[in-house]
This record gives C-alpha cells, structure tokens and sequence, in this order.
C-alpha cells in the first residue's frame, strides 16, 4: 500500500480468497512485525482520514491496520434482519441506540468497526466514537474474508475494550458465537440465543438462529 511518500507499507489484509487457509495468512501477518518490525508501520486515530474511501473497511488494532474487503449480499442481509430484529426489541425505548457500523476506540491506536452496535443513551449524543465508553453489545457477520480476524484478534479486543457482549455471527457454521467479559472465549449457539442488555429490567431479547440463516447461502 503505497504511502505519501511514495515507499509501501506492509499492512495486515482480512483478504484470505487467494490463500487454501485462513490460518496461513494469519500467521504470516504476524510474523512480519517480528521479523521485520521497521517495514510494519503503526498508526494511531488521526491517522484515519488518511485511508481512501474505496469501499474496503479500514480499522486499527493496537496501532495496526485491518483491512476487510466490502461485504457481500448474505453478510448484508443477516446485518439489515439483525438490525431490525433488535430495533423492534428495544421499540421506541430513547435510552438505546441500535448502529450500524458503529465503531469501538481506544487510544491511542485501537478503532473497531462491529457491523452492528449496541450503546446506551447517557446525555446528549457523543460528539467522537472515542468519547462512548459504555457498549452493550458488538456483533460481526463473519465470512471467509474476515473470520480470522473476527475470532482471534476483534473478539478479544472488544472484550478488552470493556464491551459487555460479543457476538461473531458465523456465515459458514450457521452459528452464533458469544463472548463476554464475564467468559471471554466463544460459546456456540445454534439453536435459539437469549441476551439480556445491562441495565435494562425488560425480558431478554430472543435470537431464532435457524429463522435468521434461513434462504442465507455463501461465506462472504
């Protein structure tokens, strides 16, 4: 990726469709900070408005970027059934905002784009993601672009981050995935999940997993 100056960065890329294995370019990815640690830029927040809009998602963890390729029609589709599922749960309720992207920053160098977050309402709308500091809930649709990236690295740091519930909705399993700050690692759910938000003495919000993969086909 070839910087203002001219030179090319080495950038971590969510792209695995030319590799057999999802792991390979993982491991590849991380290897090359180690071993040529001068050639691996850092970025912090500011450094965002630099990354073209050309359609990819472009996100910092620890100070490395993350590029995921646009999403697909079945990624999009289980993002817009999501959204309204949790629309309608939380009704006319002011005190939620249900996002889409939203995003998750930590500074220096941490901005995370979940393609649908759930954040509690405190006082007038924040003016910058870095100013939120309370997320209920961050969902990924994970497909062969991005599973990688969304279970090993985006999942831990959202639940360092501080974020209450995480779920990696998985295209190919046909699953969700859950972790929290309370068991950090992934639970699996196929048949019916229940998640009720912080705060809130409200019946907990029902997910149908089945109903919402179904007609769903591919891993994009």
């Amino acid at each position: 990726m070839p910087n203002k100056s001219g030179s090319r960065d080495i950038v971590a890329h969510a792209e695995l469709r030319a590799l057999p294995q999802d792991n390979m370019l993982m491991a590849t990815s991380i290897a090359m900070p180690m071993a040529m640690p001068s050639l691996v830029p850092k970025y912090t927040l500011s450094d965002l408005d630099r990354f073209p809009n050309d359609g990819n998602r472009y996100e910092l963890l620890d100070g490395f970027l993350l590029v995921t390729p646009a999403p697909k029609s079945p990624h999009q589709i289980l993002q817009s059934m999501l959204v309204r599922e949790l629309t309608f749960y939380f009704g006319r309720r002011p005190s939620v905002y249900v996002l889409t992207p939203g995003a998750v920053e930590v500074a220096p160098g941490t901005h995370l784009e979940p393609d649908v977050l759930v954040i509690p309402k405190t006082g007038k709308p924040p003016e910058s993601w870095l100013a939120v500091r309370d997320w209920w809930l961050a969902i990924e649709i994970s497909g062969r672009g991005s599973r990688v990236y969304d279970r090993d690295f985006k999942g831990p740091a959202y639940v360092r981050a501080g974020v209450s519930t995480y779920w990696r909705v998985d295209l190919r399993d046909r699953c969700v995935y859950v972790s929290t700050r309370a068991q950090p690692g992934e639970v699996r759910h196929e048949a019916q999940l229940h998640w009720s938000p912080p705060d809130l003495t409200t019946e907990p919000f029902e997910l149908d997993i089945p109903a919402l993969f179904e007609g769903i086909e591919g891993d994009e």
